[in-house]
């Protein structure tokens, strides 16, 4: 396994941001060959189909513009990477670089825009107030547990979908990633001893959809600051009250009331999820020693995990994943929301749903079992875009099952569909390059 390597990725990106002074732009899509064309996209024209949506309905501009392929990437700069409250302004490449991820890797238009808004309710009414411009929101970068009341409460206000990709997207890449891991050693997800580090937006996201997975909660210790979450800590009722999603978690975990920090948490666990902060050595080599037989160790904080690769596993864990690149098993929320989001925009889905998640987590473990699974590959890599078609079918289609969906297709179309829109950036990108449209700059990576 690969050790560290030398690369200072953020001074290269420092001098390929101010020389590209952003990483997307907006480019037509339709024909326009002579000033008549603004006849057709403009006045008098544009006017027919206005009235089109006023008299017939407003789902129409899901047809007639371009909303039906549309998200909404918006933060309040309260928790960008592992940076921090640093403010939107500061938070707006990571929007940005969303946006760019969105279009490239699922065909989605997405804008980013950063609000300075810290008020959870104001914020929503911002958000809610933007809702006849998109198809779906993605919420970004916003601090816990505030993230959490506020994906509820936009759940039930908008009449389209809204994901939070912290907790979401981590938590659907890292359960289908588990999922082949624990094939792999030979062990059942509802017996499987489960400890996560972290009690945050991610970890908080994974313990709710491993527990719909089928993960029984009974074997399952959470991890904070304050050491591992049991009904009797002291804080129980500040929890209660100002974060009864971990508090929740506290009730149901831990039965028998084990205390302790990270190392009395891994004591004989099959499975550890950390998603806390940036190591090395927020878990140590001996700790990973004390878990059990053939020990999976999912150490997902960025740039650098809780504990090297190596280091685990030279401790004995037979499976490492982590959130980068450069390791094998990327647990990396880019092999979720660009699928997700093409599949509910593509049949204008209201809702994103729990089913909807599993269904996109199953398309990503069944994709990787059929490439063939082993310990270094139990989820697909980022540049593998046939499993994000795969990923997007399956969520389009149970959200035409449930009811949630505008539009009803055919698999054929929804396949056809899906597939043109996830490669049509690639095709762009072909283009732009060859024309000089988009020009590679020194100290690019060219190798």
């Amino acid at each position: 396994m690969p050790k560290e390597k030398k690369v200072d990725w953020f001074s290269i990106a420092n001098e390929l941001h101010l020389k590209y002074k952003g990483k997307i732009e907006v480019v037509p899509k339709v024909p326009v060959t002579k000033l008549k064309a603004f006849a057709i996209w403009y006045t008098p024209g544009v006017a027919g189909p206005c009235r089109k949506i006023f008299q017939e309905g407003k789902d129409l501009s899901f047809e007639y513009t371009v909303r039906w392929n549309y998200a909404l990437v918006i933060s309040d700069g309260t928790r960008v990477l592992g940076l921090g409250n640093i403010g939107p302004e500061a938070g707006m490449p990571v929007m940005e670089g969303k946006a760019l991820l969105f279009k490239y890797l699922g065909g989605v238009d997405a804008i980013p825009l950063v609000v300075n808004e810290h008020d959870p309710d104001k914020f929503m009414y911002i958000v809610k107030a933007l809702e006849p411009s998109f198809g779906a929101v993605n919420l970004e970068d916003i601090e816990s547990p505030k993230c959490f009341y506020i994906l509820e409460k936009l759940n039930e206000i908008l009449d389209i979908p809204v994901w939070h990709d912290d907790q979401q997207g981590t938590a659907l890449v890292t359960l289908a990633g588990l999922i082949n891991a624990l094939k792999i050693v030979g062990k059942k997800l509802h017996e499987a001893k489960i400890t996560l580090v972290g009690a945050g937006a991610a970890n908080i996201a994974t313990y709710k959809y491993l527990k719909i997975a089928g993960a029984d909660p009974r074997k399952m210790l959470v991890v904070d600051s304050k050491g591992i979450l049991h009904q009797h800590r002291k804080d129980m009722e500040t929890l209660r009250k100002h974060n009864p999603w971990k508090y929740r978690i506290a009730l149901e975990t831990n039965p028998e009331g084990k205390t302790g920090g990270i190392k009395e948490a891994l004591e004989g666990a099959d499975v550890v999820i950390a998603a806390s902060r940036p190591g090395p050595g927020v878990i140590r080599k001996e700790w990973i020693k004390a878990m059990a037989n053939d020990p999976i160790v999912f150490a997902e904080a960025n740039p650098v995990p809780e504990i090297w690769p190596w280091e685990a596993k030279e401790a004995g864990a037979r499976i490492i994943a982590t959130g980068r690149s450069d390791f094998p098993n990327q647990i990396n929320n880019s092999l979720g929301f660009p699928a997700v989001f093409r599949g509910i925009l593509t049949v204008r889905s209201r809702k994103m749903t729990d089913s909807m998640f599993i269904a996109a987590a199953e398309a990503l473990v069944k994709y990787a079992e059929q490439k063939g699974i082993h310990e270094e590959y139990i989820i697909p890599a980022m540049e593998e875009a046939e499993a994000y078609v795969m990923e997007a079918i399956a969520v389009a289609e149970k959200a035409m099952e449930e009811g949630v969906a505008r539009r009803k297709i055919s698999r054929s179309e929804l396949e056809q569909e899906v597939r043109e829109l996830i490669m049509r950036p690639r095709k762009y990108m072909e283009v732009a390059l060859r024309e000089g449209l988009i020009t590679i700059e020194s100290p690019y990576p060219v190798d």
